[in-house]
């Protein structure tokens, strides 16, 4: 039961965040800085996300198939591959890696 209620605290939360941006005066947002940091603040965040991922392994931190992965995808972005050959590339060298050891 404590789930659901965590579920449904989670879903009011994040409705009355969505209400609060709808309620910020459309002047503020015309503001640079913070069109500037619309621009960069998911791009951050989505790294952030996408390190702690790759090298979190509970307190630790890890080198393994998951770092040779995003190695090959941003090998492959240095390069200007299409996105697919992206995610391609890292599934691969993840995948090879993981099947060598």
């Amino acid at each position: 039961m404590s789930v659901w209620i965590a579920i449904g605290a989670t879903a009011v939360g994040c409705y009355l965040v969505k209400l609060l941006g709808l309620l910020v005066p459309a002047g503020m947002l015309e503001r640079p800085v913070v069109k500037r940091l619309s621009l960069l603040l998911p791009v951050a965040l989505l790294a952030a996300l996408t390190a702690q991922q790759t090298f979190g392994s509970g307190p630790h931190l890890s080198l393994d198939a998951r770092s040779a992965g995003v190695a090959a995808a941003a090998l492959a972005l240095a390069l200007r591959a299409p996105f697919l050959v992206v995610v391609g590339a890292a599934v691969a060298v993840t995948a090879g890696v993981r099947a060598l050891g």
